[in-house]
């Protein structure tokens, strides 16, 4: 019997050994990724100018003129983060903050800024997030955390920008969680709607479709133990990190914009997102938009959406 009960000890403490490597390499593989190949700052111009050709004029402008600038500002914590920012071609309080997605940059935002400084004549910040760009973190957030900062972001926006802004807040995939987490959040006067493109339920909603996709195993027990060890390295859960929660705090209008071909952030997850949003709101399903995608591949569309639902909000002036 004393050798079954061995037996049986040490196959449980095999399998709680298993369940924790494979939780450190989770959030290793997820949250850890080699920042070497996060830096496309340097390759990101080029990128641009191919995925978006319309807007290179502009970038060219920008550059030439000195007109895109860095910003840093130091967090609770130490942390310096860092984003671009550029002041309207008019003087003007209407002000879009830009928030990057998942192992992106701000950089690679631009496009979003070219749409809101160009076409729509704002005075426009982009962040980089924790562990991204040119900002410090010791691990990507997927908007959780985040959420804190770009209150921060907002705030330096309104300073730069001559006070009394009114802003928009515009993501895009994991910057499109990390609007809707910052939408349930105490908002300053300044901040008058949201825009979110094809963010996520929650963290552990996207890590749970991933693990299954991807590795072809289910969510227990490994997400759990990952998401225990999320909690105790760097004090968040899955869980815990949910913009579906947040956005049905968000008393501000918000548009919801979805590819209906994306499959990375499934469609699916924008239904419940808008049922849970109370007040104003509105929802484009792109038709045969992919993850992320949805600008690209209509954007004379995307920015005249964008223009009439932001519009009504933020003014004219």
């Amino acid at each position: 019997m004393k050798k079954w009960i061995c037996a049986g000890l040490a196959l449980v403490v095999l399998w709680l050994a298993v369940v924790w490597a494979g939780s450190r390499y989770l959030i290793a593989y997820a949250l850890t990724p080699d920042r070497t190949l996060l830096d496309k700052n340097a390759s990101a111009w080029s990128d641009l100018r191919g995925d978006y050709p319309w807007i290179a004029p502009w970038l060219d402008s920008l550059e030439a003129s000195g007109g895109l600038r860095d910003t840093t500002i130091t967090a609770p914590d130490g942390a310096r983060l860092h984003a671009l920012y550029a002041e309207a071609p008019r003087p003007t309080r209407r002000t879009a903050v830009v928030v990057h997605g998942y192992t992106d940059c701000a950089v690679r935002m631009l496009m979003i800024g070219y749409l809101y400084h160009h076409d729509m004549g704002y005075n426009i910040l982009l962040p980089d997030l924790r562990y991204h760009g040119a900002s410090d973190g010791e691990a990507i957030g997927m908007g959780w955390h985040d959420r804190l900062d770009v209150l921060r972001w907002i705030g330096v926006a309104d300073e730069r920008f001559g006070g009394r802004t009114r802003q928009v807040v515009h993501g895009i995939s994991m910057g499109a969680a990390t609007t809707m987490m910052v939408s349930g959040e105490e908002l300053p006067p300044c901040v008058r709607c949201f825009v979110e493109d094809c963010g996520y339920t929650s963290v552990w909603d996207e890590f749970r479709k991933e693990l299954r996709e991807q590795f072809s195993l289910p969510a227990f027990p490994l997400l759990h133990a990952a998401s225990s060890l999320c909690g105790m390295k760097y004090g968040w859960s899955f869980r815990e990190a949910s913009a579906l929660d947040r956005v049905a705090r968000c008393r501000l209008p918000m548009l919801f914009i979805h590819g209906d071909a994306d499959t990375f952030v499934p469609t699916r997850m924008v239904y419940p997102l808008y049922e849970a949003k109370r007040g104003e709101k509105d929802l484009w399903i792109v038709p045969g938009a992919a993850h992320a995608t949805s600008y690209r591949d209509r954007p004379e569309e995307y920015t005249r959406r964008v223009e009439e639902f932001v519009g009504r909000y933020v003014g004219t002036e």
